[in-house]
């Protein structure tokens, strides 16, 4: 059974950092693109960033420069670190694979991000 297990959410002040993480588990997922998306009260589900398996990465434009997205292949983990973060980052970020870009098939149960002003 495919897991995907985010952890590493809470509540920040507006300028602070969290550090998001997601454990794969029931398959290999080397070989899929990562990603993490968000979804705040009464907002439709946004895309944050992506990492493939060769560690191509693609971010929202809000997010560049701000949000690094990692890998461990040999963890079948992906990381988010987040950084200068504000109340507009509060949201349920979930983490997702697939095959490809575009392609999900796989998502977590997500995980809070609470930012104070």
């Amino acid at each position: 059974q495919v897991q995907l297990v985010e952890s590493g959410g809470g509540l920040v002040q507006a300028g602070g950092s969290l550090r998001l993480s997601c454990a794969a588990s029931g398959r290999t997922f080397s070989t899929y693109t990562l990603g993490w998306f968000r979804q705040a009260p009464g907002k439709e589900r946004e895309f944050v960033a992506s990492i493939t398996w060769i560690s191509n990465t693609y971010y929202a434009a809000s997010m560049k420069g701000r949000f690094t997205i990692s890998r461990d292949n040999a963890k079948n983990t992906v990381v988010l670190q987040m950084d200068s973060l504000k109340p507009d980052d509060t949201a349920l970020y979930y983490c997702a694979a697939g095959p490809r870009q575009g392609e999900f098939q796989y998502w977590g149960q997500g995980t809070q991000v609470t930012v104070s002003s």
